[in-house]
């Protein structure tokens, strides 16, 4: 695997001392994106200051792999700025993305509550700042603030349906149909048509997709000398909608 693998606990004891004044505006940039997190939005100011106590802000460089798969990590990470990519990959370095997130959204919530080694990879895709709550930290707030344990276990079950979901499509789709959905999946509507802004390399919608380059670059061709897409150099637009079949 390419990538910086870095060790949290070693990295937070290194740099984690800050003024005070650093250290009460972080915080409130944590309790800002705890807010936005499904499972803790409903809870009470006092809950989430007593959560954001127990983070660490820790920095990572693009490129960096914040988690590698087979971690005995237990940490839940929280994405404060910046953007990563989850994935799988075998021992014969191929790898799928399972998931591109960004500022707002959360990974790590499985080890929480299990002993096993991390089941995917995490990679920084650009420079990314997260705030990382220790296992033993987050159980022992949990056990103060049980209705957030409820709504976890609803946001591990649509997690679930997620990735089901993704290994039906994996299964069951051929490679324009995967692409078109992954495109879709990415875009935002801006008046009539989707864009996709940072729009990924044909390498990595390959790796979102579980094809080679090759093909991806082929389906992408059809699809611009259709009209359904026009590309520049950080955009991707869906000016029609595709076909479903190809």
């Amino acid at each position: 695997m390419l990538g910086v693998n870095y060790k949290p606990d070693r990295y937070q004891k290194r740099h984690s001392t800050k003024p005070s004044g650093y250290s009460l505006i972080m915080q409130a940039e944590v309790i800002a994106s705890l807010n936005h997190i499904p499972f803790l939005a409903d809870l009470p100011e006092e809950a989430l200051e007593a959560l954001a106590s127990r983070a660490k802000v820790i920095k990572f460089p693009k490129k960096a792999m914040i988690i590698a798969e087979g971690d005995q990590t237990s940490s839940l990470y929280i994405i404060l700025s910046g953007k990563v990519r989850v994935f799988g990959s075998n021992d014969k370095d191929k790898e799928v993305t399972l998931l591109i997130q960004e500022a707002g959204s959360y990974f790590g919530e499985l080890a929480l509550l299990s002993d096993e080694p991390r089941s995917a990879a995490v990679e920084a895709q650009e420079k990314t700042v997260c705030a990382v709550i220790a296992k033993t930290d987050f159980i022992h707030w949990l056990k103060l603030h049980p209705d957030a344990a409820i709504a976890l276990l609803k946001v591990l079950a649509e997690k679930v349906r997620f990735l089901t979901e993704k290994v039906k499509q994996m299964a069951l789709s051929n490679v324009y149909e995967r692409t078109i959905k992954v495109l879709q999946d990415m875009a935002e509507k801006e008046g009539d048509v989707y864009v996709i802004h940072n729009r990924p390399t044909q390498q990595e919608l390959a790796t979102m997709v579980g094809s080679s380059r090759e093909m991806i670059n082929k389906v992408m061709k059809e699809l611009t000398k259709g009209g359904y897409i026009s590309v520049d150099e950080k955009t991707l637009r869906i000016e029609t909608t595709p076909p479903a079949a190809w």
